[in-house]
């Protein structure tokens, strides 16, 4: 039978317990905790989401590009500085400017620098 209640290791040659100061202060949320986070992810934006950027692929056909290039931020009175803060995504591999995501992003940037 071994000496520590704890330890179902028999004999002092085994692999002994090693106990640790450790406060186990975890708890489970309470269904009220739930509702408060369900409440805070439905919620909308403080601000709009950024529009996603596009490129043409053809008669009628667009799809989504990894960011805008410098040319549509240029165009759209954008530095880099102001499309980083807004969360805009920036792809300075992509050459030329398409037209609706100029329009697009002054869209946005115009309506961020209103207070909703």
């Amino acid at each position: 039978m071994p000496e520590n209640p704890e330890m179902n290791l028999p004999g002092p040659g085994c692999i002994q317990a090693v106990e640790v100061d450790v406060e186990k202060n975890m708890t489970t949320w309470h269904k009220r905790d739930w509702q408060q986070y369900y409440e805070l992810a439905r919620r909308p934006w403080r601000r709009h989401r950024p529009p996603r950027p596009v490129y043409p692929t053809g008669m009628n056909r667009v799809l989504p590009a990894a960011g805008y290039s410098l040319s549509e931020l240029d165009d759209a009175g954008v530095d880099l500085d102001l499309a980083e803060r807004l969360g805009l995504p920036v792809d300075a591999g992509r050459i030329g400017a398409y037209g609706p995501n100029v329009t697009v992003l002054r869209d946005f940037v115009r309506s961020s620098k209103q207070p909703l």
